[in-house]
């Protein structure tokens, strides 16, 4: 069996070869043998069965198997003879070739995908000007006054009035659909924000106008996707009774309050809340900062100035998803007449590619630097970040967890937050300059 390996460049390698009839019968002999050891076929004992019965059998399975012990035996002889190790590769081997001849043979051909050899330079040289965001007075007092606001407690305006918009109405209502009450659509003394949207739409903007003590039917129609299906549509009539109307009170921004905003800590003032808060709002404006200006504009830099080599099958991979994305937000008649256009789908995918080809790119880039600057995320800081979200969204963090592992995108995830440590450290050492 003899076979060709070339390197295109440093990160696209070919091996081709021609599979002789000869090396497939030897194959098919391999695995039939090994296969007839384990089977089990009425009216032969287990492990008993002729190879040449498991032959016929089997013989489509068996042929399949005896061809991919070839091929992995070539890509094999390749990547030793191309000095290329399974650490090298970037995803999986394409086979872009897989001619069978009339006298047995297959004529193969596999691309192979490697990691560029990313040379850095003076990555440093490249990277933005940094500012110290600095933390005014003004809206260090602003914070503190949105805080005081929040934590203050409703209560009960001093002159009747109708309510308005943004009001806290404090009802009682009972929900019916075909004059049966339903579960879950009865509370008494329920303090509801108009404008808040926490109900269901239309229900908030009939409680404006009401009267203390007025009761009145408010008719609604359930949404089509409402969480239970048996409301989900349908029309629905609340009998309400507003009791009074509550508001804000003032929030008193003194000791008192701030002890209670940080818990657990002595001796609290409204000084030490002050230092807490430009703490807080000095970091949120520098992750902000970075996030939206600075690492963009770094990698975009790094993108443009540096040269090498790129994996074709992990461009095309990147510009099949760019493309499927794009087609997700397709009308069906759009879609079809695509699907009738080749020529189209050539246009859009050329179209897409230099996007593709900067990301694949920026993702070497961002690899070549955690190892430069020695950093590195781990499997439990991944795992953390998650449990984080999931609970942020009232989800089980080991289901999302599981989700993600099932999907693949734990990868992307483990990449993304790398990048995200790596250009940090960088952005901060020259802030600290």
């Amino acid at each position: 069996m003899e076979f060709k390996a070339n390197k295109v460049d440093e990160a696209n390698a070919v091996v081709s070869a021609t599979i002789t009839k000869e090396t497939i019968d030897t194959n098919l002999d391999k695995v039939a043998k090994q296969a007839a050891k384990t089977m089990d076929i009425q009216g032969f004992r287990k492990g008993k069965v002729p190879v040449a019965v498991v032959k016929q059998r089997y013989a489509d399975k068996l042929t399949e198997d005896a061809e991919g012990e070839a091929l992995r035996a070539i890509l094999a002889d390749g990547l030793k003879e191309l000095n290329i190790t399974n650490e090298d590769l970037v995803g999986e081997p394409s086979i872009t070739k897989f001619d069978k001849k009339e006298d047995g043979s297959i004529d193969v051909e596999v691309s192979v995908a490697c990691k560029p050899a990313v040379e850095l330079g003076d990555y440093k040289s490249f990277l933005p000007e940094v500012e110290d965001k600095a933390i005014d007075a003004k809206e260090i007092d602003a914070k503190l006054e949105e805080m005081a606001a929040q934590s203050a407690p409703l209560t009960k305006i001093a002159r009747k009035r109708m309510v308005k918009d943004q009001d806290h109405a404090l009802i009682d209502f009972e929900g019916f659909v075909d004059g049966v009450a339903f579960d879950g659509g009865k509370a008494e003394k329920f303090a509801l924000h108009i404008g808040s949207g926490s109900f269901i739409p239309g229900f908030e903007d009939q409680v404006i106008g009401m009267k203390y003590d007025e009761e009145k039917d408010i008719t609604v129609t359930f949404p089509a996707e409402y969480q239970s299906a048996d409301l989900a549509g349908k029309e629905a009539v609340f009998k309400v009774k507003l009791h009074e109307i509550q508001e804000k009170a003032a929030g008193e921004i003194n000791d008192e309050f701030a002890a209670k905003m940080l818990p657990g800590e002595e001796n609290v003032t409204v000084d030490t809340l002050k230092e807490k808060l430009e703490e807080q709002m000095k970091a949120e404006a520098k992750n902000k900062y970075y996030r939206e200006e600075l690492k963009p504009a770094y990698l975009e830099t790094l993108v443009e100035k540096l040269t090498f080599a790129l994996p074709s099958t992990v461009v095309d991979q990147e510009v099949n998803q760019a493309l499927n994305n794009k087609v997700r937000s397709m009308s069906e008649d759009e879609i079809k007449a695509l699907q009738e256009d080749a020529a189209k789908v050539e246009e859009m995918r050329e179209e897409l590619k230099e996007d593709a080809q900067n990301s694949v790119k920026a993702t070497f880039i961002v690899d070549a630097l955690a190892k430069a600057e020695s950093v590195d995320v781990t499997d439990q800081e991944v795992s953390q970040v998650l449990y984080y979200e999931a609970m942020q969204m009232g989800q089980n963090p080991q289901d999302v967890l599981k989700q993600y592992q099932e999907a693949g995108y734990l990868p992307a995830i483990k990449m993304s937050m790398i990048e995200e440590k790596v250009i940090t450290k960088l952005l901060d050492e020259k802030l600290a300059k």
